[in-house]
């Protein structure tokens, strides 16, 4: 099977969710002996979303057919201003270059392919170039449901100009959205939640749930290394949902950490932090890290994972390698949504103030607890989460959907 893979982003490294699961699913069909192509946009005003030149990228795109294609995805004022009153989707539209869009003419001219695979809702305005230049059926897969993510953000803002803002965000973005996924083939999503949101919102085509896979070679936890106690949160704050989640969490658990009861240190970590951020740092008890050089080693340094999303929907990959690194995991339901979690047993959920600080409470004085929680994490993913299991039912959904 050829199969041709398009991202709104290059996915090397594996700094985040989206690149690590584009790359465990390209690693699980090469390794069943399917070709694989990656078409990726290089939008290069981000840093970190450059291609990284370690050896297991290397490895990795020398097995495949890669291409990438430098775009300015940025938005002045102005701009901004404009698009006030526009009623297109802007911020999907500006992930469209006429120069990526010809690229992939001239290759579905000269190759013929099974599937195309668009990672994501940004990719989605080069659907028309593949659905006019090839025969492949056309696979979306979701990682969030775009829209819902800007109406739950909505729903947590207080002032009234942003609320109206993001509900008026939300609504082109749905509009956008819903018209696009009915003119695939078929759709895959990560939860059965996203799957529910879609079929109300009345997609016609085909839904299939198959989760994250992640590659269990690559996790290797070591207590000996591990500080405890200690809590952590490691994610990109370009992200509106991380950045909401965590602001809320560093204003409300601010003077329990610096000069209240929760006698634990708390580490900030990942991508794109705002400089405003620093002013929460407090010697010895909140440390603002920014990016890490190695995410898993910087997991393996602590115990206690914090997810205080408020506001988002499809599946945190974050949390799904924090639970392979065997960490115990604090999470709203939100946070965790899509995951086959017991409460209790291999994470814990917490979805106010109350329930954050008992959780954190508990966690932070008994490390047995903590180590038998992440140890039923580890088992939950091997069950659940292993590459080789999701991509034998990728390959399935395909096969189907090519037969259908």
């Amino acid at each position: 099977m050829k199969v041709l893979i398009l991202t709104h982003r290059i996915p090397f490294p594996q700094n985040g969710g989206y690149p690590i699961v584009v790359c465990n699913t390209i690693k699980g069909l090469l390794d069943l002996g399917h070709e694989v192509s990656l078409f990726a946009l290089n939008a290069k005003q981000h840093a970190h979303y450059q291609e990284d030149d370690g050896y297991e990228s290397k490895a990795l795109i020398s097995r495949i057919n890669y291409k990438t294609y430098p775009i300015n995805i940025g938005i002045s004022m102005y701009e901004a201003a404009l698009n006030l009153f526009n009623s297109q989707a802007q911020y999907v539209d500006r992930f469209f270059n006429h120069g990526f869009e010809k690229m992939l003419i001239e290759e579905l001219k000269i190759h013929q392919y099974d599937i195309i695979q668009f990672e994501g809702l940004f990719v989605a305005p080069y659907l028309n170039a593949a659905s006019k230049h090839s025969k492949a059926k056309l696979i979306y897969r979701s990682h969030n449901v775009e829209h819902q993510v800007w109406q739950r953000l909505a729903v947590q803002k207080g002032d009234p100009f942003k609320k109206w803002y993001l509900k008026l965000m939300a609504s082109r973005i749905k509009k956008y959205e819903l018209h696009q996924l009915n003119r695939f083939d078929a759709i895959a999503v990560f939860t059965d939640q996203d799957k529910k949101t879609m079929l109300e919102c009345d997609i016609k085509q085909q839904v299939n749930v198959l989760p994250v896979g992640l590659d269990m070679a690559r996790y290797h936890p070591d207590y000996s290394r591990t500080e405890f106690p200690s809590l952590f949160f490691l994610g990109s704050l370009d992200w509106m949902p991380n950045r909401e989640g965590i602001q809320w969490f560093l204003n409300t658990f601010y003077h329990d950490l610096t000069t209240g009861d929760l006698n634990v240190r708390f580490y900030v970590a990942g991508n794109d932090i705002p400089e405003q951020f620093d002013d929460y740092d407090v010697m010895g008890k909140i440390y603002i890290q920014g990016e890490v050089d190695d995410a898993l080693e910087f997991v393996n340094s602590k115990s206690i994972m914090i997810v205080p999303l408020l506001s988002s929907g499809g599946m945190r990959v974050k949390i799904v390698e924090g639970m392979a690194m065997q960490k115990c995991i604090i999470s709203t339901s939100l946070g965790a949504e899509g995951i086959n979690y017991t409460h209790g047993e291999n994470i814990m959920i917490a979805n106010t103030r109350e329930e954050f600080y008992n959780c954190i409470s508990k966690c932070i004085k008994d490390e047995e607890f903590c180590k038998q929680i992440g140890a039923n994490a580890r088992k939950l993913v091997e069950d659940t989460h292993d590459v080789k299991v999701v991509t034998n039912k990728l390959v399935a959904f395909y096969q189907q959907v090519l037969n259908h």
